[in-house]
């Protein structure tokens, strides 16, 4: 009988990791665990948490994501294998010095479906509307223009699209300083201006959050680099 209960007990303590393992749609966790990944890249998942973050956003095969200043390209890859050869992403660095890492990856067959879209800083080139929008750690770097920044996504989506937003937190009412100095930026300012734009806040999520960083210290920092409270914001474009 204590065998039985034993049993039980450590069932129902597993059951929950399982269930945490098995959420992850196959073609997600596939995309995560491609080869092709930099080592760095995968050393920075276990605070990324990059399957989470596209389950949460709602990413699926065949869609077409908009990747707003991609950076090295740690989301590139695993949103490009994560929507498949029937899926279309197009990066769109703006003049961010790193953009060449945006132009390696839209030229590695590796990557085929991605697409690399130039022109004009603030404006989303897609050749077609777009189901999501997705940024990542870089909403902070547009500062000045962001009105224009997010109409111009309003405009890049299918009625019903998603805007994806992920960045480093500030503290509560910090201004505008913080976007250089800190690298941060305060949620309550990306919400108010999103919503402006004509979107509706759909969720919301405390998956990267980090209750021990007191939001006061540049992201670099040792202290809190790859570290940081960062809220994950989902905005849709309404249907109508």
């Amino acid at each position: 009988m204590k065998c039985l209960l034993w049993i039980s007990a450590v069932t129902l303590l597993l059951a929950p990791v399982a269930h945490a393992h098995t959420r992850i749609p196959p073609v997600i966790a596939s995309a995560v665990a491609d080869t092709g990944r930099p080592g760095v890249d995968v050393y920075r998942d276990g605070r990324r948490k990059p399957a989470e973050t596209l389950l949460f956003a709602g990413v699926t095969t065949g869609m077409t994501v908009a990747e707003l200043i991609p950076g090295t390209g740690y989301f590139t890859r695993i949103l490009s294998k994560a929507v498949g050869p029937t899926g279309r992403i197009y990066t769109v660095p703006f003049s961010e010095p790193r953009a060449s890492f945006s132009k390696a990856l839209a030229a590695d067959p590796a990557y085929a479906n991605v697409t690399l879209i130039g022109g004009a800083p603030l404006s989303v080139g897609v050749p077609q509307p777009v189901d999501m929008v997705w940024t990542t750690q870089n909403y902070h770097d547009i500062r000045q223009g962001r009105a224009l920044l997010n109409k111009a996504v309003f405009g890049a989506l299918k009625p019903g699209g998603i805007y994806f937003i992920v960045d480093h937190a500030a503290v509560a009412g910090a201004d505008e300083g913080v976007l250089l100095s800190l690298h941060r930026i305060d949620e309550a300012v990306v919400k108010r201006e999103v919503l402006a734009a004509g979107f509706v806040l759909e969720a919301e999520s405390d998956l990267l959050r980090n209750p021990a960083d007191k939001r006061s210290q540049m992201v670099f920092d040792r202290e809190v680099n790859r570290n940081t409270d960062q809220f994950v914001l989902k905005f849709r474009k309404p249907a109508k």
